[in-house]
């Protein structure tokens, strides 16, 4: 398939730029794929589709302030500086994403906080994701991060067309959010809410827990026609032995693996054994998932409503079928579905 096949018109007032009042309480969308049914439901009856035994697999990642404000030297002009991949803890070497890039040269210093209290140089600007910064930063790396986390801010999304909010902070993160690392949500797990896990626990659904730390890549634009020459940017994935014993077992007795999310169903499908079975796996991922392509290990997944030419529906369509996705799409767009990172679920069976 080629990228041209992923294009599709969406309405821009349909790109969520607030997320639901309550978590649950978002749509959800349940595709059928062997009648290629749709049913429109919402998020917290996702429950009544899964069986004692079953498991759902979360990206338990943090997402970490990682949108800075700062000025260049000399000049003052401000500078937007966006935090991608600690490269070196020892040297506070990052490599970051700057805006507007065209102002930023080697040996430039940029100042940050009321006080300055922060200083960085760049020390390179030909890296593929933007430019590296070394921090200049006296105190103790701990006392470093605590800095970084002052200065920062939930890095929501470009398109949400509005300053940060109070409630953000706490909903651009998944509620079982646990190891820091991401620099965007696994959007799929923003419905979940603690009463919604606490039903799943008793009705005897298991939660098995991956770690993928989400970077820009996963949303970076596909710019070549021919899907196979596109490049994904590695991720950090840890996956335990806890998770793949859960995951392995409800294999075994045939039950629902839901991928809840892209990036699980990315870190499952990089660490597959040969026999099919879910490794347990330390290292980094660049997965990438465009139809066709034959899954191993989960047999349904939650996604959120992606954006045209994405890798997030390329990896959908190849799950449901391009043509199903395209259909529920043009369902999704007539029914006024919420798209993108804010937006409501679907469902895949």
């Amino acid at each position: 398939m080629k990228l041209s096949d992923f294009q599709f018109e969406l309405p821009q007032s349909l790109l969520a730029q607030r997320p639901a009042a309550d978590r649950d309480e978002s749509r959800l969308m349940v595709l059928d794929r062997k009648n290629e049914s749709i049913a429109h439901h919402t998020f917290k009856e996702v429950l009544n589709f899964f069986e004692e035994g079953d498991v759902m697999v979360l990206n338990n990642t943090k997402v970490f302030p990682a949108r800075l404000f700062g000025n260049k030297e000399k000049t003052g002009a401000r500078i937007e500086v966006f935090l991608l991949r600690e490269l070196n803890e020892e040297q506070r070497l990052w490599d970051v994403l700057v805006d507007p890039a065209r102002k930023i040269r080697i040996g430039n210093k940029l100042y940050f906080g009321e006080d300055d209290s922060l200083v960085a140089e760049v020390i390179d600007n030909t890296t593929s994701r933007g430019r590296t910064l070394r921090f200049l930063f006296d105190g103790s790396y701990s006392d470093f991060r605590i800095k970084l986390k002052e200065l920062g801010q939930t890095p929501l999304p470009k398109y949400i067309k509005r300053p940060l909010e109070e409630d953000d902070q706490e909903r651009y993160q998944t509620i079982y959010a646990k190891h820091e690392g991401a620099v965007a949500a696994p959007t799929a797990g923003l419905h979940f809410s603690k009463h919604l896990l606490k039903r799943l626990e008793i009705k005897g659904i298991n939660l098995a827990e991956l770690t993928l730390h989400v970077g820009l890549g996963t949303f970076s634009a596909v710019e070549v026609e021919d899907l196979s020459k596109h490049k994904m940017d590695s991720e950090e994935l840890i996956i335990d032995s806890l998770a793949a014993n859960k995951v392995n077992k409800a294999k075994d007795e045939r039950k629902k693996i839901c991928a809840v999310g892209t990036t699980v169903m990315r870190g499952l499908e990089s660490s597959v054994s040969s026999s099919g079975f879910l490794n347990e796996f330390q290292g980094w991922t660049h997965k990438f998932i465009f139809p066709p392509y034959d899954f191993s290990i989960a047999n349904s997944m939650i996604t959120n409503f992606h954006t045209p030419k994405s890798t997030l529906l390329m990896m959908v369509s190849a799950f449901a079928d391009p043509d199903f996705i395209k259909h529920a799409y043009s369902v999704a767009i007539k029914e006024k579905y919420n798209f993108y990172s804010y937006g409501d679920a679907m469902l895949i069976l």
